[in-house]
């Protein structure tokens, strides 16, 4: 049992990158993931219907080909990633925050879906009656539909973080698998599924992301429940 659960420096590597990682994929999408299901849930304007389309085309895409799709665009040679070295000198290909960068496009969908859900369970006319008592967009969206959606919003970025975790397809494209730099967990786990010999670190590294996976889960699921209870008002 001492073996087992005895960790090498570079399994410990990579279960602390990953939640680097997924940390920051989360973290990064967050602003952008509100600002989307905002939009999503009380917009009215054309072309509603292919953002939603194109904000969830990464769940029903390859995972290769959005890691591609980010190669090309944020790649040395990219358009994106030229600009984004020459002007700021971030570099994302082949570094770990392009691990990051794939979560985040992976997780995004499930993030802006856990939000939307609860941005339209929420009662307008508490908002009207918040917007009748003088106080502006703002103040009203800080002061009552922030409060009611925010189970809605951790729950939005566990799913995130969970997904930013578990991704291999879209990094392993866009960021390759170097020990140290990118390679996360899954990717250590395809690693040494690879190498003979090492199936007791396969399993051991196949247990730590089930634990986390199921944790996630099991948060997510608390969150959705006292969103739906807060608008059904128990």
């Amino acid at each position: 049992m001492t073996t087992f659960l005895s960790f090498s420096p570079e399994e410990l590597t990579a279960i602390r990158l990953s939640m680097r990682v997924a940390f920051w994929a989360m973290l990064g999408s967050l602003p952008v993931g509100v600002g989307v299901a905002l939009l999503l849930s009380r917009g009215r304007f054309w072309g509603r219907s292919l953002l939603n389309a194109f904000v969830h085309l990464p769940l029903v895409m390859p995972p290769v080909v959005t890691g591609y799709v980010l190669l090309l665009l944020f790649g040395r040679r990219g358009p994106l990633g030229e600009l984004l070295e020459k002007s700021l000198g971030i570099v994302l290909a082949f570094r770990w925050t392009g691990a990051a960068l794939a979560g985040a496009v992976m997780g995004f969908p499930l993030m802006v879906r856990s939000i939307r859900l609860s941005i339209d369970s929420v009662d307008r006319r508490l908002e009207a009656a918040a917007g009748t008592l003088g106080a502006n967009a703002l103040w009203v969206f800080a002061t009552v539909t922030l409060p009611l959606i925010l189970p809605g919003i951790l729950a939005g970025m566990i799913l995130s973080f969970a997904r930013a975790l578990g991704e291999f397809g879209a990094t392993i494209t866009f960021v390759s698998n170097i020990p140290g730099e990118t390679e996360t967990l899954p990717l250590a786990i395809y690693t040494l599924t690879q190498i003979p010999g090492r199936d007791l670190a396969t399993l051991r590294l196949t247990l730590v992301a089930v634990a986390i996976s199921l944790a996630a889960l099991f948060a997510s699921e608390v969150m959705i429940e006292r969103a739906a209870r807060r608008a059904l008002g128990l």
